[in-house]
């Protein structure tokens, strides 16, 4: 199976993001947007993982949430790999931060995005440690929201996605998600839920 795990926004995020991008879309043709439902933050992917493991890997990725403090992620503003002007993906960014009240209280120097970075460096070693193939690369976390089938300059879209700032929202947990490439609409990855997992509110 080719399995990913994922912080999945909110329907009012995945609408607010809709609202801003559906009057766009039109205008730039050229580009293979991604669809709503495909929306996600991932925090790491296996591009290979047989179904034997599949219990171990739920165990161990439930430990490595309830590990981790409870924050809020927004999204807003963009960016491009590998970069702007000879660009294959346009993204939106995303922006992690603690609620204003918050309990326990944090530690000096602890801030949200290491809380997500280290979300996702235990999701990674989950699957690492339960058998499956873990893909190698930094942590960069963002959204897709479009593929380019050939490198393009990309930095007027990056203008657009700079007026662009969403709610916040809760991460109370994160999800392993099955992708079957081809299966869905219009020939793209059909995802198939196959756990989640609460973000605990202990450190480590």
């Amino acid at each position: 199976m080719r399995l990913f795990v994922a912080v999945l926004p909110p329907e009012p995020a995945l609408q607010d993001l809709e609202d801003f991008m559906a009057p766009r879309w039109e205008a730039g043709r050229a580009l293979r947007w991604t669809q709503p439902y495909q929306w996600h933050v991932t925090l790491a992917f296996f591009p290979e993982v047989a179904d034997r493991h599949l219990d171990d890997l739920g165990e161990r990725l439930t430990r490595a949430a309830a590990k981790r403090h409870p924050f809020e992620l927004s999204l807003g503003g963009g960016g491009a790999f590998p970069d702007p002007v000879g660009a294959r993906v346009l993204w939106c960014g995303v922006h992690p931060t603690f609620p204003a009240r918050h309990d326990p209280p944090w530690r000096p120097g602890h801030d949200a995005a290491t809380e997500l970075d280290r979300l996702a460096v235990g999701s990674r070693a989950a699957g690492a440690k339960a058998g499956a193939a873990v893909a190698a690369g930094r942590f960069s976390p963002h959204v897709t929201l479009a593929r380019l089938p050939r490198p393009a300059n990309v930095t007027a879209w990056l203008t657009v996605l700079s007026a662009y700032q969403g709610p916040l929202w809760p991460v109370t947990g994160i999800s392993l998600i099955e992708s079957q490439l081809g299966q869905g609409p219009h020939r793209r990855p059909r995802y198939q839920l196959l756990g989640q997992y609460p973000v605990g509110a202990r450190g480590d």
